[in-house]
């Protein structure tokens, strides 16, 4: 069974849906024993990252996401829940996230205009050629709808997939062991998106 975390931020029917689009039926679900028994989870969520990680360690979620990914199930945060996957956020910098990956999350320092948002392309890396999770992508060029303020940083270059552009360059698609995450909103990114939510559903890290 795969999870969809309801911890009460938006956005989280939609992957539901795009994952039941891409042929694998999700429990949106917001008990933690749920959680705990999935073969694997998805975090989604659009929001903000202290309000969110309150949610998660106030509702027992986010010890429940954490257990799954010690057990080695995979484990796959979209947008704020990728950011809720690092210890921490500029956004909110009391606040404690689940530290599953290895970075941070910082505000985009550019004078473009923030939040970055739209479709835009992005670049597979040396690990990201060789992932499962990209194996349905296929050699043409990539793009995935982004809407975001924040982005992971200082993250190793092992655990960099996809790479995206917005006054530099940043990560956009990580992976370290069975926990991954997607900076961009895949359920909004039509066939590419769904190609990777069938991958996630089928990743056997």
């Amino acid at each position: 069974m795969i999870a969809v975390v309801d911890y009460g931020v938006n956005n989280v029917r939609s992957v539901v849906r795009a994952l039941e689009a891409a042929g694998h039926p999700a429990t949106l679900t917001a008990d933690p024993d749920v959680v705990r028994r999935a073969g694997r989870v998805l975090l989604p969520g659009v929001g903000n990252f202290g309000r969110a990680a309150r949610t998660l360690a106030a509702t027992g979620l986010g010890d429940a996401v954490r257990a799954v990914a010690a057990d080695g199930r995979p484990v796959m945060g979209i947008c704020l829940g990728l950011q809720l996957c690092f210890g921490e956020s500029e956004e909110a910098p009391a606040a404690r996230g689940l530290g599953l990956l290895e970075g941070e999350v910082r505000r985009f320092d550019t004078e473009l205009p923030v939040p970055h948002v739209g479709w835009a392309r992005v670049e597979p890396t040396a690990a990201g050629k060789r992932h499962p999770l990209l194996a349905r992508a296929g050699d043409g060029p990539l793009y995935f709808y982004h809407v975001h303020s924040y982005h992971p940083a200082g993250v190793p270059e092992r655990d960099v997939l996809l790479e995206g552009e917005y006054g530099g360059r940043f990560p956009t698609l990580i992976a370290r062991g069975n926990v991954a995450g997607a900076q961009f909103h895949p359920e909004k990114s039509q066939q590419a998106g769904i190609g990777l939510l069938a991958a996630f559903a089928e990743w056997r890290p």
